[in-house]
């Protein structure tokens, strides 16, 4: 994303500018990481908040732009958020909430949003040490059910996700929406079908796989023993056979009622919990 020009080509990072037309090709660059294109190759994404680009950049992302409403202006955090974008050589723009109307699509916008780097880490350094939860999931499509996901392993205290094929975007809006600043938390890597097998069986972990024909309860399994790398299937197909096969223990929720199958993000909570049961208390989050 070029953050460097203003209307008139003049440079602009680490600078403050008042912005009130829809117009602005800074804007129109803002409002174009609503396509997943735009985001892959600018490596942006957009998150909505104070408390989402204090907590980002608390965590170390980088900003690129950050954008808040003129009646945000003059609050001591948003000014204390705005100096710490200069200083980090980012672009900080003032503008009307029309003009944040447009970038959010929403009608009642947040007075904050950040553009931040995209950040992945690489499944080849992906070391699961004793006592860690990671979630992988096969071909996740919903983006709704990613952040939920992200922010139910941030909860639960794992330490990452690994997307498995081809997925929905971690860095779209809506997801980000819906980790409610749990992707700024929660690391992600990336890896085809045979990558992720090639890694786990060199990785010492103890996979455990949700799946229909699967024989064991997934409250009966050995969570203890060695790291834990929960494998989620599709939401439509579940798990492909390819990765089902590979799986130390292929896991049953037992259900009842009508209802034949559980929504991908709840089963994940469900077996997230589980897994963890024995590092969780309620003195933990103290």
């Amino acid at each position: 994303m070029n953050t460097d020009r203003s209307d008139h080509g003049t440079p602009r990072v680490g600078h403050v500018k008042e912005v009130t037309s829809l117009t602005n090709p800074i804007i129109k660059d803002i409002r174009s990481l609503a396509q997943k294109k735009h985001r892959d190759e600018t490596r942006s994404f957009m998150a909505e908040g104070l408390k989402l680009v204090i907590d980002a950049l608390d965590l170390g992302w980088k900003i690129k732009i950050l954008v808040y409403a003129k009646a945000a202006k003059g609050k001591p955090q948003v000014e204390q958020v705005a100096a710490k974008t200069v200083a980090k050589g980012g672009l900080v723009l003032e503008v009307s909430e029309k003009v944040l109307s447009t970038i959010t699509r929403r009608d009642n916008p947040q007075m904050v949003v950040g553009i931040f780097e995209q950040r992945y880490r690489a499944l080849k350094d992906v070391r699961p040490e004793e006592g860690e939860t990671y979630v992988a999931l096969d071909r996740v499509r919903d983006p709704g059910n990613l952040g939920t996901i992200i922010r139910t392993a941030d909860a639960a205290g794992a330490s990452g996700i690994i997307l498995v094929g081809e997925t929905t975007d971690p860095f779209s809006l809506e997801t980000v929406r819906a980790t409610m600043g749990s992707v700024f938390a929660m690391p992600v890597a990336r890896a085809t079908a045979e990558e992720f097998v090639k890694w786990q069986k060199t990785a010492g972990v103890r996979v455990v796989a949700t799946h229909l024909a699967g024989s064991v309860d997934y409250r009966t399994i050995d969570y203890k023993s060695k790291p834990v790398v929960l494998l989620m299937g599709n939401e439509q197909a579940g798990l492909p056979e390819e990765l089902a096969r590979e799986a130390g223990a292929l896991a049953r929720i037992p259900q009842a009622g009508r209802a034949d199958s559980l929504n991908l993000a709840i089963a994940t909570g469900i077996m997230l919990f589980e897994a963890r049961r024995h590092l969780l208390s309620l003195d933990a989050g103290a």
